[in-house]
């Protein structure tokens, strides 16, 4: 660890931080429908859109209304993605010449993005034609970005809004995402990646010839344009098969700075957008303070581990850290935070490969996924399941002074906490449960590509990343088999929309309350005492819920590796 390395990390902290209230403001602007500076160039576009989809803006929906129209909005996403990856081989756009993609590869892949989850059982520049990487991906890409976000500000609604039966309007929202927020960003994103480097056009692979004079082919395509959103967005899904750690995808350390912003820009913003539209910009702050608490925790423990490394490397020589699986050009700081920023958000980009990271080091992502995906999280649902822990938190510390608990006006009664119960443990659920078939379940053994701890550790890591929608993998399993295709899709299907449906009950349930003044036994939710309380919380019902299978692996694995150490 070194002072360089640690300004590194405080400066794009401090990046992050600023870029949060003038966001959080023109967010709320466009979700609120008022005018913007962007107004004049694209409310005809968003009036035409209306017209063209017979949707009636000012007609808002009650929560069932707007969570069955995000549900069809979603099987309209995933026949599009299934049915260009089948039919590619016969599509325009393919110089590589890519044929269909198998049935149960394209199933898996097209729950993948509707969810946002973005995991890959394959190489893209292998396997996908440009038409599927650009109208099947990064159209998904888009959408699932601004369902999220979407969501959560439907959320917002319920803690903001007093005696009404309805949350706002799905397509109204959705639009206004996409054409308000993630088109002109990542407009000006792309220029910027192609700046930098990255390629973006529709001509064929390029054929080479090596200093050893054999012939090489290079995959080139519309990747800046993919890449761009699928960072700002919390998508995560590589053009290439590298992902990130390709010198295409990610060329500088600059693009590898900006794309870390990126990831955390959207998702940290929106605490000020709940607190600005909660009329307390501070309840925003106090959010936010939890978040990076959390965040800054994993940070430390991963950089230490990894400029450590292992007694078992420094007994061969290799001092200076665990470079092992990490770029040179970004070294072990930058690929530390990079790891904690991927799966702190429901990202899953990688710039280096987490299966070569030392066994504390590979941890912290795995807490951060199984956490639930709130340490700033994937785009909206970073926000809505991190206040999943702030009703939980309220309703604790109303069972401690013996009161209906309180937050934001609105009483938190048995309804919501039921609610928030069902949403926060249908994901361990999941991957534990999955988890367990696998490990057990000899074709599924044999993906594996390590035995004992480590090789466990492969899978959980796989149906965590999955449940939680974040995409990342430990890269040591072969995923692209019919069980795992099959098992990590149903994964990916059941951690979002088995989570969205409780939490847009919840929204309504709050939406439809009178709004309360704070009282002498109310609890203060915006300083020190309230941050700490939600971060206990969300430690132990996480702890309960995870930590059991999460230590057998890489605790296990880390006394494995440092036992010249420990004997």
């Amino acid at each position: 660890m070194t002072l360089i390395g640690w300004i590194q990390i405080l400066l794009y902290c401090a990046i992050v931080v600023a870029l949060v209230k003038p966001l959080g403001w023109y967010m709320t602007c466009v979700f609120n429908g008022e005018r913007t500076f962007m107004s004049p160039i694209l409310r005809p576009v968003e009036t035409v859109l209306y017209r063209i989809g017979g949707v009636d803006e000012k007609r808002e929906q009650h929560w069932l209304t707007y969570t069955v129209a995000m549900l069809l909005f979603h099987v309209g996403g995933f026949l599009i993605i299934y049915g260009l990856m089948r039919l590619q081989a016969l599509l325009p756009f393919n110089p590589a010449e890519q044929g269909a993609v198998a049935p149960d590869l394209s199933f898996n892949t097209a729950i993948s993005f509707i969810t946002n989850t973005n995991w890959q059982n394959y190489g893209g520049e292998s396997t996908l034609s440009y038409l599927t990487q650009m109208a099947g991906l990064t159209h998904q890409n888009f959408l699932s970005a601004a369902t999220g976000i979407a969501l959560a500000v439907a959320l917002i609604r319920g803690f903001s809004r007093s005696s009404m039966r309805t949350i706002g309007n799905f397509w109204v929202d959705v639009t206004r995402c996409t054409l308000y927020v993630l088109l002109p960003i990542c407009i000006v994103y792309t220029l910027f990646l192609v700046w930098q480097g990255m390629p973006q056009t529709l001509g064929a692979y390029v054929e080479a010839t090596t200093l050893e004079g054999a012939k090489q082919t290079i995959a080139v395509g519309p990747v800046a344009s993919q890449v761009a959103i699928k960072m700002l967005g919390t998508n995560g899904g590589g053009f290439f098969n590298a992902n990130a750690a390709h010198p295409f995808e990610n060329p500088t350390a600059l693009s590898n700075f900006v794309q870390m912003i990126s990831i955390f820009a959207i998702g940290a913003a929106l605490t000020n957008v709940f607190g600005r539209m909660v009329g307390n910009e501070r309840q925003g702050w106090a959010i936010l303070a939890v978040m990076g608490v959390l965040f800054l925790s994993g940070v430390a423990v991963t950089y230490w581990a990894e400029a450590n490394g292992t007694s078992t490397l420094a007994s061969l020589g290799l001092t200076g850290g665990n470079m092992e699986g990490k770029e040179v050009r970004f070294g072990i700081v930058a690929s530390s935070l990079f790891a904690v920023i991927t799966t702190a958000a429901s990202c899953g980009a990688v710039n280096a490969m987490h299966d070569s990271f030392t066994a504390i080091g590979g941890m912290i992502p795995l807490i951060n996924m199984q956490l639930g995906e709130i340490i700033v999280g994937g785009v909206g649902a970073g926000l809505y399941g991190m206040l999943l822990f702030v009703v939980l938190a309220i309703f604790v510390a109303g069972l401690m002074v013996g009161r209906t608990p309180e937050y934001v006006g609105k009483k938190i009664e048995a309804r919501e906490v039921k609610m928030a119960m069902l949403a926060i443990l249908v994901l361990p659920l999941m991957y534990l449960g999955w988890t367990a078939v696998a490990v057990v379940l000899p074709s599924a053994v044999a993906s594996m590509a390590n035995a004992g701890p480590h090789g466990f550790t492969e899978v959980l890591y796989a149906f965590t990343s999955a449940t939680g929608n974040n995409g990342s993998a430990f890269a040591g399993l072969t995923g692209n088999t019919f069980f795992y295709n099959l098992t990590l899709a149903s994964s990916m299907f059941v951690g979002r929309f088995f989570m969205i449906v409780p939490v847009m009950a919840m929204a309504g349930s709050l939406a439809a309350k009178k709004s309360i003044p704070p009282s002498a036994g109310t609890l203060p939710t915006t300083g020190s005492l309230f941050v700490g309380l939600v971060v206990g919380v969300i430690l132990i019902i996480g702890g309960l819920t995870f930590f059991p299978a999460l230590a057998l692996g890489p605790i296990v694995e880390h006394l494995a590796m440092n036992a010249n150490a420990l004997f």
